[in-house]
C-alpha cells in the first residue's frame, strides 16, 4: 500500500526510539522510501547506523553537516515527502511544532514541509498530562495534525499511566490511511476473519488452521480507504485493526449470530472466516477421559452462514465468499458463487506456495458471473486491495 511513497520518519529522545526502528523496517517493508531524521538527543538512544542500515539512506541530524548535496537538504526532503511521521513525539518536539520553532535539522524539515503529519507522543505521564501540553496537543490538531495517541501503562521512568508511544503496528496503519484514497467514505463493510472453535468438552475443541490474517487484512485496508468497518473475528492472535468495530466470538453459532444481527446495514459484506462445518452433538460438562477402547465422536452440521447471507442480502448488497480448495479450485468455488448467491469469490488452493493459512502473501482467483481472474502472488494487504477493487467495481 505503500509502494513509491516517500516517508519522513523523526525520531526524538525518548527511550521509544527503539520503537521507531522496527517502524523504519515495516514501511520498507511496505514498498516506502524512509527518511529518517534525528533530534540530537535521539542518538543517545539509538545509533543513527541502525536507521541507515533498516533504511538504506543517510539518517540527517545536523543541519550545517558539510556532507551535504547541491540542494539544501531539509528543503529537498519536505518537497519529496509524502508523509511525515514524529515517532516518538516527545513533548519537547510537539511544543516546538505548535509554536513553529525549528532549530535543529528535524523541526526546520517539518516546519518547511506541507505534506500530511503524523505525530505519535511518548513522555512521562505528568508531562502528558500537563495543561500545556495538552493544549499544544490541541492547538496541533486544529493545524491538521494527526495523532496516534500514547498507550497506558507502566513507563521507563517507573511511573503508571498515559505516555507509552503506541506499537509500530498501531503506527504503520495510521499511515496507510493517510496516505490511501478515501474511495470507500460512507461504505459500510462487515468482515469475518479467523477460525471458530468447537467445543468437545472444557479442555477440547475442533478448530483449523486459520490465523484470521486474510480477513484481518480486509478489515485494514477498508479502513484506511475510509469505510466505516465491523470485524467479527474467531480467536485470533494478531492485533485488531484500530478504528474497526470489533465483535469477537468462539463458535460458528456464535458467528452467525453476530453476523445475521448485523448484516442488514452493511453495504459490503466479506465472509473471510474460516468457518467449522461442523460441531460435536454434544458438550461434555466434565473433561472425557481417556479409555481403552476406540472413541466415536458424533457431529452434526453447522448453519451456513455464507448461504444465509446470499438469501438474505437487500438490494444493492455486495457479498464475497472465500473457497480454499486443494484441488479443481475454479469449478468448486464457481459452484460455491451460485450455490451461495454470491457477487465474488476469493478462492485459494492450499497447495500452491504461497497460498493457504498463515503466510504473509497469497494466491488468489477472483470468481464474479463474468469469469475467473488469477491474481499473482501478492501479500495479502494488496489481495485486500484488489477484491475491494473488483467489488467497487460492480456498485
Amino acid at each position: 500500500m505503500l509502494s513509491g511513497k516517500t516517508i519522513l520518519l523523526g525520531v526524538t529522545g525518548g527511550i521509544a526510539a527503539y520503537k521507531s526502528a522496527m517502524l523504519a523496517s515495516a514501511l520498507v517493508k511496505e514498498g516506502a522510501a524512509v527518511h529518517v531524521l534525528m533530534t540530537g538527543h535521539a542518538t543517545e538512544f539509538i545509533a543513527p547506523l541502525t536507521f541507515e542500515t533498516l533504511t538504506a539512506n543517510r539518517v540527517s541530524v545536523d543541519t550545517f553537516d558539510r556532507n551535504f548535496q547541491w540542494n539544501v537538504q531539509h528543503v529537498s526532503l519536505a518537497k519529496r515527502a509524502d508523509l511525515f511521521c514524529v515517532a516518538p513525539a516527545t513533548a519537547n518536539v510537539l511544543a516546538k511544532m505548535a509554536m513553529g520553532l525549528a532549530d535543529d535539522m528535524l523541526t526546520t524539515t517539518l516546519l518547511a514541509a506541507s505534506c500530511p503529519k503524523l505525530v505519535a507522543p511518548a513522555m512521562n505521564t505528568g508531562m502528558y498530562n500537563n495543561p500545556v501540553t495538552q493544549r499544544n496537543f490541541a492547538m496541533l490538531k486544529e493545524l491538521g495534525v494527526s495523532f496516534v495517541d500514547a498507550e497506558t501503562g507502566h513507563l521507563a521512568c517507573g511511573d503508571d499511566g498515559k505516555g507509552r508511544m503506541a506499537e509500530p503496528e498501531e503506527i504503520l496503519a495510521a499511515i496507510r490511511r493517510l496516505l490511501t484514497p478515501k474511495d470507500m467514505k460512507g461504505l459500510r463493510v462487515l468482515v469475518t476473519a479467523g477460525p471458530t472453535e468447537e467445543s468437545l468438552d472444557p479442555v477440547r475443541f475442533l478448530t483449523n488452521h486459520s490465523t484470521g490474517k486474510m480477513g484481518y487484512a480486509m478489515a485494514e485496508n477498508a479502513l484506511a480507504r475510509g469505510a466505516g468497518v465491523t470485524l467479527v473475528t474467531g480467536p485470533v492472535s494478531i492485533p485488531v485493526p484500530a478504528g474497526a468495530e470489533v465483535v469477537r466470538v468462539r463458535s460458528a453459532l456464535e458467528m452467525r449470530e453476530a453476523v445475521l444481527s448485523r448484516a442488514a446495514k452493511a453495504d459490503l459484506a466479506v465472509m473471510a472466516a474460516a468457518v467449522a462445518d461442523y460441531r460435536p452433538e454434544a458438550v461434555s460438562a466434565d473433561k472425557i477421559k481417556k479409555s481403552d477402547g476406540e472413541m466415536t465422536l458424533p457431529l452434526v452440521r453447522n448453519p451456513d452462514i455464507l448461504k444465509e447471507l446470499g438469501q438474505t442480502k437487500r438490494p444493492g448488497q455486495l457479498l464475497c465468499g472465500f473457497s480454499m480448495e486443494t484441488r479443481d479450485l475454479v469449478e468448486n468455488s464457481a459452484k460455491k458463487l451460485t450455490a451461495k448467491h454470491c457477487d465474488l469469490i476469493a478462492a485459494n488452493n492450499l497447495r500452491t506456495e504461497g497460498a493457504g493459512f498463515g503466510t504473509e502473501t497469497n494466491v488468489m482467483t477472483l470468481l464474479t458471473r463474468e469469469g475467473a481472474e488469477e491474481l499473482p502472488l501478492l501479500p495479502k494487504g494488496e489481495v485486500a486491495a484488489r477484491i475491494f477493487d473488483r467489488l467497487l467495481a460492480m456498485r
